[in-house]
């Protein structure tokens, strides 16, 4: 169960495991509905061997939203603290996306666009609003 959803400016980059990536195109939020699932969700992933951190995004938005042409940026870091379980890292960004492939080739069904974030429904509804909150809060949106 997860306790608590913490913000830093940098943490140690061997502990910073995933990249999410909050993604707007033409005005509109950029959500991913993944194949096996029903909720959406931010894109985002975790890091490969030999990437850092950034890379991890760049190829994370490519893969799940087909991401052509965009602009991309750091916000933060985030962690996830759970119950016994020691806390875990990951790389906030945000993106303007200009143009997008034809298809996707990975687990996303789809990518969903919407004027307005939902309030509900999301994969991961204890962590992906606190990070649209953060990015808010830093003057990202």
């Amino acid at each position: 169960m997860i306790k608590e959803v913490r913000f830093y400016d940098a943490a140690e980059d061997s502990l910073v495991k995933f990249a999410v990536i909050i993604a707007r195109a033409n005005g509109k939020w950029v959500l991913c509905k993944h194949r096996e699932r029903r909720t959406l969700e931010i894109p985002g992933g975790h890091r490969e061997e030999g990437e850092t951190v950034g890379q991890t995004a760049v190829r994370e938005l490519k893969e799940e939203t087909g991401a052509v042409e965009f602009s991309i940026r750091p916000v933060c870091v985030y962690s996830v603290v759970r119950d016994d379980e020691p806390e875990s890292f990951g790389g906030l960004y945000t993106a303007e996306i200009s143009s997008f492939e034809e298809e996707l080739h990975s687990e996303i069904e789809k990518i969903v666009m919407l004027e307005e974030l939902p309030e509900e429904n999301w994969t991961y509804p204890e962590i992906q609003p606190y990070l649209v909150e953060e990015a808010r809060k830093r003057g990202v949106f």
